[in-house]
């Protein structure tokens, strides 16, 4: 499903991002890319979503290349592939509902079917009987969930998150952790860059480590 090929990300030239990153990830994976600050997990994620552009190599999701998509094409791709930022990007003018729903009006899809999406996902991340709260009034594990849940509104056949669980306490990262999984177990591809061994131990997956911007070790693959 997904397919990176001697990815590199060059800012200038005596900086590397990736140099020479290569894997696949399967349909239906769960996986983590782990590794030091600066070792260039969040730019691979970038780099899937199309938000930045590999200075070489090429990347494959779902028989798509991403690394040379045109602009006018890069919304549409987005739609099959979700991400979850750590400092959550929800909007603070609209509630919970509306944050989960902006994907799918901006779509332009039916009223009906809007509000059979949102209120289905945000059962599913255990916050139903908060739709119409407003982020603030969150606690930080309750906004990544809605962070979440805006992020799989679309149905996405890949999710990423970047160090989702960075800025919660160790029971709401479990809890997250096991939010993700669930989604997994749906079908979802999902790809996770986190630098928190305590979790990966305690929710064993495939583990690509990166350093200094290289692919240096891989274990459990699936």
């Amino acid at each position: 499903m997904v397919h990176l090929r001697g990815v590199g990300v060059q800012y200038s030239p005596s900086r590397f991002a990736l140099r020479d990153v290569s894997f696949d990830l399967g349909r239906g994976e769960f996986a983590y890319i782990t590794g030091a600050n600066g070792a260039g997990k969040t730019t691979l994620l970038k780099i899937l979503f199309a938000m930045e552009r590999p200075s070489e190599g090429n990347i494959y999701v779902n028989n798509r290349e991403v690394s040379t998509l045109p602009k006018n094409q890069i919304y549409q791709y987005r739609r099959e592939v979700g991400f979850v930022f750590q400092d959550f990007k929800l909007l603070p003018d609209l509630t919970i509902y509306d944050n989960v729903a902006l994907p799918l009006e901006i779509r332009k899809m039916t009223p009906g079917e809007v509000d059979h999406r949102v209120r289905g996902v945000l059962s599913l991340v255990g916050l139903g009987d908060r739709a119409h709260d407003y982020p603030q009034m969150l606690s930080g594990g309750e906004q990544q969930r809605v962070s979440i849940a805006r992020s799989i509104i679309g149905r996405p056949s890949l999710l990423l998150a970047d160090e989702p669980t960075g800025n919660l306490d160790s029971n709401t990262a479990r809890d997250i952790m096991s939010l993700f999984l669930e989604i997994n177990d749906m079908g979802t591809t999902v790809l996770i860059a986190t630098h928190d061994e305590g979790l990966m131990t305690e929710f064993p997956a495939r583990t690509i480590r990166l350093q200094g911007g290289r692919l240096v070790t891989e274990r459990g693959r699936a």
